[in-house]
């Protein structure tokens, strides 16, 4: 049952594991009780404990494996820690992990009180839950599931009071406390008076049932087991050398530098060995225990094999018997300590959260096959991580789901090395920039939107139908931000990502035309050699090299004299606005106007005396821009027969101005197009009637858009994108990025 892998690629795979970061609560006990720590000091306190050196040592582990630690005191204060520390996940962020090290403060099952925490609190955990802590603290129900499992464990009696009897008690025989571990109490005896003596004392000094175990004379071993059914990692096995068959471990031997003297593999067997290995895992797994455990065995002079117990919180000190089978086993102390708390998260979370595992890249191969070939192996994961980005949300006005994505995408961007400003917002979510050096100028800054214009009850779940993925804002936004996670995890993988100087900026308004965001746009691309739009690219590859400028209006209606006897208001006026727009609209050529909201009310339940009215322009060129924001003054200001005292206040709330080609934005298509070709992807110039962030790039700098998957039906319930689109235009965007930095 050993891993078959060979020790450096297991170390390897360690290593990446690993490289999945996250924020990681260890959780310990002192090793006296504060009276401001409990409401009251009652029953049994524990006599286990880490030393805060142990306790350090596991964070230092914890940290060089990347994540983010907090050592915490598992007390009556625990929850508020966690809750201030712990990632929100209920908010979209990615789950933590608590690393438990606390064996409990004080009265029964203390191994316990902290899984159970946790599991009430809704929080990972590595170890065994509340149960299976339960049993194998209780000495006497772990013995009675191994009987009931035919797992060959010594005879047993339990003395409530040491004048109890048992007629078939026979002796040498072992005396300990049911209820704790680390050897305490351990008692060797041949006769009924010394055990009666035994009984007593430990009775009195535990405060509990007493366990007398049939005493095997002979060798001892003690195994360590890492993982979970079906892929559970027996250790070498430890031979503990007593020299004695007869002598037995004490706490003060475990408790000494190095403790007692051990040898690593046992000599034993081959059969030997494997059939305690067996029933090492059959052991495990009939407790229902998790991710780690020590088990303990003697064998008689006739190598008959036994277990004595388990320990569901085996001891992670450099001298415990689980770290030196480790280390035999080719682990260091910190590649253990994160396996501990990978297989921990395999259990909760399945390998589909873990970081990948493949072999090393072939650095000898073009750039464009490294990337593809990661990415076909891994579009399930993109698919996934879609699919959460589709299915919440972000209607621009819905700060609390627009400041969720931006979290679950700030986390992403830091587990590939990218720092973050946060842009803080009040009247919409908060702008992110992150970038992956410390220069002041980017070689390239990618430009990409959170909000949706979907309205808060109109999300269309993501959805797939034959080679279309469906969902709101899967093409105009969602899309290719996915494309960008898979592109920059494909660089890194191949090694490319810390050549490149990236930056990228993600903004909340644009559904609002860029109202908010328009300085940081411009801010942000002039520190940058190349700007790149995550806009979907159109059904025939198109990368958007024009796109139509954007004017908002908001015109506000107002008849203050309006008498009540007057049955519709304002509305008769508002009709005739609204209609002379709409035949303004039919004339479109180079533009696109629409009317988006029509809100009349009255006040004090009159007929409507105050109207607003909104509309979008768009248009080709700045020229036309202007004519259009003419024609629509016009409209809105002229009198209509028989108007009385119109008041109209005309608003122009944003305003994108047009992109129009240049000559940088032709030579930097000209790359991408060269790239497109070695990809044998199809992509040609596109020209879109949407406005974009790119409107806001300043001239003369290139910029493109258009570099998500090919999609099609913007801002429609029928939005969508191209299954196999996904990876192709995550490659192409990888190599672009990759030319960007002048590679």
């Amino acid at each position: 049952m050993d891993s078959q892998i060979p020790t450096k690629l297991k170390l390897n795979t360690i290593k990446k594991y690993c490289e999945y970061l996250m924020k990681v609560s260890l959780i310990y006990n002192e090793k006296k009780i504060d009276p401001n720590d409990v409401i009251n000091v009652f029953g049994m306190t524990t006599k286990e404990h880490y030393s805060s050196k142990a306790v350090e040592r596991v964070a230092r582990a914890l940290e060089k494996g990347g994540h983010s630690v907090k050592v915490i005191e598992g007390d009556i204060h625990l929850a508020d820690e966690l809750r201030e520390f712990m990632p929100k996940v209920v908010s979209g962020e990615k789950p933590g992990m608590v690393f438990n090290m606390a064996y409990g403060i004080q009265g029964q099952n203390r191994y316990t009180h902290v899984p159970a925490m946790m599991e009430m609190l809704g929080i990972p955990y590595i170890g065994s839950g509340p149960a299976g802590h339960a049993i194998v603290q209780d000495k006497v129900m772990t013995k009675i599931v191994l009987q009931k499992n035919n797992i060959p464990t010594p005879g047993f009696w339990v003395f409530k009071t040491p004048d109890d009897k048992f007629d078939d008690l026979v002796f040498p025989v072992i005396v300990k406390p049911k209820l704790e571990s680390t050897s305490m109490g351990m008692e060797v005896v041949d006769n009924w008076d010394d055990l009666r003596n035994a009984v007593k004392v430990q009775i009195e000094k535990y405060q509990q049932d007493i366990l007398v175990e049939q005493f095997i004379s002979g060798r001892e071993f003690a195994v360590g087991l890492i993982g979970n059914s079906p892929n559970i990692e027996v250790l070498p096995i430890v031979e503990i050398n007593l020299g004695d068959p007869d002598k037995i471990q004490t706490i003060s031997d475990k408790k000494k530098t190095g403790g007692v003297d051990k040898t690593c593999p046992a000599k034993l067997s081959k059969e030997k060995t494997e059939y305690m290995k067996k029933i090492c895992i059959d052991a495990f797994t009939a407790l229902g225990l998790n991710d780690y455990t020590r088990v303990d065995f003697r064998m008689d002079k006739d190598e008959n094999i036994y277990i004595l117990e388990l320990n569901s919180m085996a001891s992670l000190g450099m001298g415990g018997s689980l770290f030196y089978a480790a280390k035999t086993a080719g682990y260091t102390y910190e590649s253990l300590i994160n396996k501990i708390l990978d297989v921990a998260t395999m259990r909760y979370f399945g390998s589909s959260q873990l970081p990948e595992t493949e072999h090393e890249p072939d650095l000898t191969q073009p750039l464009r096959i490294v990337a593809r070939t990661y990415l076909r192996s891994h579009l399930q994961n993109q698919k996934d991580t879609l699919k959460d980005f589709v299915n919440l949300n972000t209607h621009v006005h819905n700060i609390d789901n627009v400041n969720k994505l931006g979290t679950m995408l700030s986390r992403r961007m830091k587990h590939l090395g990218f720092s973050e400003h946060l842009h803080r917002q009040f009247e919409i979510g908060d702008f992110h920039y992150f970038k992956n050096h410390e220069d002041e100028k980017n070689d390239v800054l990618i430009i990409s939107h959170m909000d949706t214009h979907y309205g808060p009850n109109d999300l269309i779940s993501y959805f797939e139908d034959d080679d279309r993925i469906y969902g709101s804002g899967i093409a105009e936004s969602k899309g290719g931000l996915t494309v960008m996670l898979g592109a920059l995890h494909a660089l890194r993988f191949a090694k490319r990502l810390k050549k490149i100087k990236c930056g990228v900026l993600l903004t909340t308004d644009d559904s609002l035309g860029g109202r908010f965001s328009k300085k940081l746009v411009q801010q942000y691309s002039k520190k940058s050699k190349y700007v790149i739009g995550l806009k979907s690219a159109s059904k025939d590859g198109g990368i958007i090299t024009t796109c139509y400028g954007r004017n908002d209006y908001q015109i506000r209606f107002t008849t203050p004299n309006s008498t009540s006897s007057d049955i519709h208001g304002i509305i008769p006026i508002l009709g005739k606005k609204i209609t002379a727009i709409e035949k303004l609209s039919k004339d479109e050529k180079n533009y696109r106007l629409r009317t988006t909201s029509v809100i009349a009310q009255g006040t004090h339940g009159h007929a409507p005396n105050y109207a607003t009215l909104s509309i979008v322009c768009s248009f080709k060129t700045p020229a036309l821009g202007k004519t259009m924001d003419s024609k629509i003054r016009t409209i809105m200001q002229k009198k209509e027969s028989g108007q009385k005292n119109l008041e109209v206040a005309i608003n122009q709330i944003q305003t994108r101005p047009p992109v129009i080609e240049e000559e940088s934005d032709k030579k930097f298509y000209e790359q991408v197009e060269d790239l497109a070709k070695k990809h044998e992807l199809k992509i040609r110039r596109h020209e879109q009637i949407m406005s974009s962030d790119i409107s806001n790039v300043p001239s003369r700098l290139p910029a493109l858009d258009g570099f998500g998957p090919v999609g099609h039906k913007y801002r429609s319930t029928q939005e969508y994108i191209l299954h196999d689109s996904i990876t192709e235009r995550s490659a192409l965007l990888a190599s672009v990025l990759y030319r960007c930095s002048g590679n």
